[in-house]
């Protein structure tokens, strides 16, 4: 029997969700889950390290270095070959510290971590 899947958790949904080159292979598409998403914009955006990015969506570590790998690995696909990218689906929950007062998207979790 396998493993249940762990929602994790994000702060926010991506604003833009999809990404079409001018030029390129414009009938291939790419798709980055929310949690792939997640990963990048906290290790690569805010630059947290892995461990930091695993507190604030709830898994392990080598939970987060999977989705940062499969992400890096699609992003790459993305530039090289200029296919269409898609952000959607995943198992992710929107952080439950999220109220009126969060700013860009980002959960109070993270500001009263000082990670934003």
């Amino acid at each position: 029997m396998s493993r249940p899947k762990i929602e994790k958790c994000i702060c926010s949904e991506p604003a833009f969700n999809e990404f079409v080159p001018k030029r390129g292979n414009k009938k291939e598409t790419i798709s980055l889950s929310c949690e792939e998403y997640e990963t990048i914009r906290l290790i690569d955006y805010k630059n947290l390290q892995q461990e930091d990015c695993a507190t604030i969506m709830g898994v392990s570590r080598t939970t987060v270095q999977f989705l940062y790998t499969s992400a890096r690995n699609k992003l790459a696909d993305f530039i090289v070959n200029g296919k269409t990218l898609e952000i959607e689906g995943g198992n992710y929950k929107l952080c439950e510290d999220r109220d009126i007062s969060c700013q860009d998207g980002h959960c109070k979790k993270c500001i009263k971590d000082g990670q934003d």
